[in-house]
């Protein structure tokens, strides 16, 4: 998997199903209506980017304008990202083309792709994501959330292009481990996003927008499993359907995405764009150092951190009613 860098009764159990849901629903509702967002993904490696678009069109507090391909890999990308939006029927989403910062190959979900040919895609198509990213942050009348769930060499070389952008959006993102490293280690660990391309995350650190993230020590809690991923799996909403039949092709197991689903990062930071009411939320000050860690600095920018879960099982609900909520997206 891509993330790791080396490495009661039944009316009860109901009341606290609805309960939970009704109340994400109703936090986020009132909290914030269509925010404009940007979703950079380097979708293709883990199927966690997979789950995170679909749940992120399933989230109507959310309006997205523009994906872009990250992290290289950019065809095979930015293919997955528009067969997706096409199968979901949401072509009005542009498609950017990331920056190609290694030979072009492919991944995972490569045989979803096979046959189709980017230039099919019904909707806009940027070659320059890059530059597609700068454009849509500075032509908004609103201040875009940037969500970005992989390595961000792209947000990067946008700040070059335009640092104004930094001023006119919000970055929301799955990146570090502050004091839980994978599977809840009590050690912190080099995660993924950050370790790939440090030099990267330290720009977008360093850049003065308001910075919210979900480290390992939330996101890396979250799987599906049993009732919950079932009613995902056999689910008929077209975009469910899109996601198991992507994670079916990824497992190489060919067991797992039977029974669970692996560990879901990225839905933390989608969710993490329009609710913060379920996290034991922190303001701390986070460095990205030049090994790869992100560690509590006093002197360092302040960001929003989610460090801990305040009710996990309610979010768990929440993913599911959404991904299996036919006909809504």
């Amino acid at each position: 998997m891509r993330r790791r860098l080396f490495v009661a009764g039944v009316s009860v159990a109901l009341y606290a199903l609805v309960g939970g849901i009704d109340h994400c629903r109703g936090e986020a509702n009132q909290s914030a209506k269509n925010i404009p967002v940007i979703l950079d993904t380097d979708i293709g490696d883990d199927i966690d980017d997979t789950w995170a678009l679909g749940m992120l069109l399933k989230c109507p507090e959310l309006d997205l304008k523009l994906v872009v391909s990250d992290n290289g890999k950019a065809h095979y990308r930015s293919k997955l990202l528009a067969k997706f939006l096409e199968t979901a029927r949401r072509t009005d989403v542009a498609v950017g083309v990331g920056l190609d910062i290694e030979p072009s190959r492919e991944g995972g979900q490569a045989a979803w792709v096979k046959d189709y040919e980017l230039k099919s895609y019904p909707g806009k198509i940027h070659q320059d994501g890059v530059q597609a990213l700068v454009d849509t942050i500075m032509q908004s009348r609103e201040k875009i959330t940037l969500i970005c769930i992989g390595p961000v060499p792209n947000v990067a070389a946008a700040l070059e292009r335009e640092p104004h952008i930094a001023e006119r959006a919000n970055f929301v993102g799955m990146h570090g481990s502050i004091r839980l490293g994978y599977d809840g280690n009590k050690t912190p660990a080099p995660e993924y996003n950050v370790a790939v391309d440090s030099k990267s995350c330290q720009k977008v650190f360093a850049a003065p927008w308001k910075i919210t993230i979900t480290p390992l020590d939330t996101c890396g809690l979250v799987t599906l499993d049993g009732e919950r991923y079932q009613k995902v799996r056999d689910s008929e909403d077209i975009i469910a359907a899109a996601i198991i039949e992507n994670y079916r092709i990824w497992n190489k197991d060919k067991t797992m995405a039977e029974q669970r689903s692996s560990t879901l990062f990225d839905c933390v930071a989608v969710y993490l764009a329009f609710s913060q009411e379920l996290f034991k939320m922190e303001k701390l000050g986070i460095r990205v150092t030049d090994k790869d860690m992100t560690v509590i600095d006093e002197k360092a920018r302040l960001v929003n951190v989610a460090t801990g879960w305040k009710d996990k099982d309610s979010f768990l609900d929440f993913m599911v009613s959404r991904l299996t909520a036919e006909g809504k997206q």
